[in-house]
């Protein structure tokens, strides 16, 4: 292990950031006070990924609207995830600290799905039960780019209403389109969306690097498609990254689905197992080791097949139902493919580390990080901190540190 001595960087990121969510909210809702009607029921949309303050935002879009007269309610908008059962999905919801208590309206969850039109195409549209019998929908959902495809259109409110919305049925047909036809299917059943289902528009949130809310923006249904596009290429210049492209290996200590809906973000990692992908993948990266899943993952660990090597202790946390479930839908199925995991931290980094057949005297181009959403601090080898750009060392150079059952212990 003496090959992998890390020093501590800092990397230097764009750091937009909104300073009063609240008061930002508050204003950009005044463009829907013409189109919301005293009395009238708002479905608003929360998904299952990790979005920095998210009961914070979903509470303030909440008591927007009651201050416009209408009667808000939340639904679970995140296709398969939780097992695609309302229960499952309410649980998730907790893990995110989304609860009736903590934004200020119910939750009406169910794993019913209405059919509200078929394309051109015979693509068929189906969204939530609860939220087609309201007399509008609010979507409200992070845009960044997607760990599956690569487009105009990516995370966003697109992808709520086609995918979230749509529950099960329409996550899985959606993702069964493959990578290179989950853009046009979300544009054309989208499309349908907005003429055929009560929207009265969504808010679009972006984060910088930090996880922070750089950008909050109303979003009016006419102006929808277009206007994600454009804050798309905002949100992709934001997107945090690893100092390097090209690494021996990369330690990551926490994967799941509070971080992305890959388990770790493709675009960071550079693994894209079953997706075809037309610009070139970077970073290069010829080991990826994962140690642990996060709880809030609640045992889905889609995008384990991305890595070489983990651990007895990941494995034994995985909820195989709910991660074939969300695995089937998408149809990413090398994703899932189990790796090995010879026992514990030390051991899986070990045998990755061996596995590289490097000579003993050749230094290591490694890294260290936390997850895939937080990368403003991480740990290099010395061989690594030479080619590395952008960054600040602020720790010396130490050994990997270890307990007695193997289990890496924080960086310093």
């Amino acid at each position: 292990m003496d090959r992998l001595k890390m020093a501590r960087v800092r990397q230097r990121f764009a750091r937009p950031r909104i300073e009063d969510v609240e008061m930002e909210i508050m204003g950009q809702m005044l463009r829907f006070a013409g189109m919301v009607r005293p009395g009238m029921t708002v479905a608003v949309t929360a998904g299952s990924r990790g979005i920095n303050g998210i009961p914070l935002i979903l509470r303030t879009v909440v008591h927007a609207l009651r201050e416009m007269g209408a009667r808000p309610f939340i639904v679970a908008t995140m296709g398969s995830h939780g097992g695609g059962t309302p229960e499952g999905q309410k649980n998730l919801l907790r893990h995110l600290g989304i609860t009736e208590e903590s934004v200020g309206a119910p939750l009406r969850m169910t794993s019913d799905t209405i059919q509200v039109g078929i394309t051109e195409k015979g693509r068929i549209l189906y969204a939530d039960a609860e939220a087609a019998k309201a007399d509008g929908i609010f979507i409200v959902n992070r845009i960044k780019p997607h760990t599956a495809f690569q487009d105009n259109l990516a995370s966003g409110l697109f992808k709520m209403i086609t995918v979230g919305l749509g529950k099960v049925p329409g996550a899985t047909q959606v993702h069964n389109f493959g990578s290179l036809e989950i853009y046009s299917a979300m544009v054309e059943l989208g499309r349908m969306a907005l003429q055929k289902l009560p929207i009265l528009g969504g808010l679009a949130i972006i984060e910088n690097s930090l996880d922070e809310t750089a950008r909050l923006d109303a979003v009016l249904p006419g102006e929808m498609e277009e206007r994600e596009m454009d804050l798309l290429k905002y949100a992709a210049g934001l997107l945090p990254r690893l100092p390097l492209e090209t690494l021996d290996m990369v330690i990551v200590e926490e994967m799941g689905k509070n971080f992305s809906g890959t388990g770790m973000d493709t675009n960071v990692i550079g693994r894209w197992k079953g997706v075809e992908v037309s610009m070139p993948i970077r970073p290069e990266i010829k080991r990826v080791v994962v140690l642990r899943l996060s709880p809030a993952s609640e045992g889905n660990a889609n995008g384990i097949g991305l890595v070489d090597y983990t651990t007895r202790k990941l494995v034994d946390a995985i909820d195989w139902k709910a991660t074939l479930m969300n695995v089937q839908t998408t149809g990413f199925w090398e994703r899932a493919f189990c790796p090995p995991f010879p026992g514990s931290d030390r051991d899986a980094i070990k045998w990755a580390l061996e596995s590289l057949k490097q000579p003993k005297e050749n230094p290591v181009t490694a890294a260290r990080i936390r997850n895939t959403l937080n990368l403003e601090e991480v740990w290099l080898t010395e061989r690594a901190l030479q080619s590395a750009s952008g960054c600040e060392r602020i720790g010396e150079i130490q050994p990997l540190e270890f307990n007695r059952d193997g289990d890496l212990l924080p960086g310093r």
